[in-house]
């Protein structure tokens, strides 16, 4: 019943509250950002990968700019931004249109989904949320592997009190302000561990289907 019906309510009442109550935080920050990086758009938009796999565009501040040598780094401002999670605020926008949820599985960009298995796939049968199960585990401490065990966990175990779990550890996370972001080269590292895998993963059971055909 809470999975199905009264966690998009909740959803859907408290996003709209809060995007009520933190749009001077968003508009004093997307100022700022205006003003540092002269004139250009505050708001970054990125395809990410949703429920039941469906691509949209999530909503964020822009928290990146080039810098001499044409290469995106993470401003001092948009470092205040991640650790203290503001960046995010405009994801309430995605809440409110039905494409994320509170809490549900971080929505990545299509690359990862490239090299998932069968399994990792089932991420994908809830929406995806602002945090999750993986993101309390230790944020972007733990593996990709490790990321994708406790998403898929997170879907088995969709109740009101583990999202109500996830929700108070993540409060705590943000005022310890750790492991808050990701880098360029920790994405492309990710996505190498998760390539690894699945070919690994694709050569054990090729190998084990010609076995069985040799024998059979």
């Amino acid at each position: 019943m809470y999975k199905k019906y009264f966690k998009r309510l909740l959803d859907l009442f408290f996003a709209i509250i809060l995007f009520i109550l933190t749009l001077p935080i968003v508009g004093i920050a997307s100022l700022i950002i205006f003003i540092l990086d002269k004139g250009k758009s505050p708001l970054f938009k990125q395809q990410r990968v949703g429920k039941d796999e469906v691509k949209f565009n999530i909503y964020k501040l822009r928290t990146m700019a080039k810098d001499e040598n044409g290469v995106n780094q993470v401003t001092k401002f948009g470092k205040i931004l991640r650790d203290t999670s503001i960046d995010e605020l405009p994801q309430l926008i995605n809440i409110i249109k039905g494409e994320m949820s509170f809490i549900g599985p971080r929505p990545w960009i299509s690359e990862y989904s490239k090299y998932f298995t069968k399994k990792d796939r089932r991420r994908s049968e809830v929406l995806p949320g602002l945090s999750g199960w993986a993101q309390v585990q230790g944020r972007n401490g733990i593996t990709v592997k490790e990321k994708l065990r406790a998403d898929t966990w997170y879907v088995d175990h969709v109740t009101f009190k583990t999202d109500l779990t996830i929700l108070l550890k993540t409060i705590e996370l943000i005022f310890k302000r750790t492991g808050a972001s990701i880098t360029e080269t920790g994405i492309q590292d990710e996505l190498s561990e998760l390539r690894e895998s699945y070919y690994m993963t694709t050569d054990i059971n090729e190998n084990a289907q010609s076995i069985k055909e040799r024998i059979g």
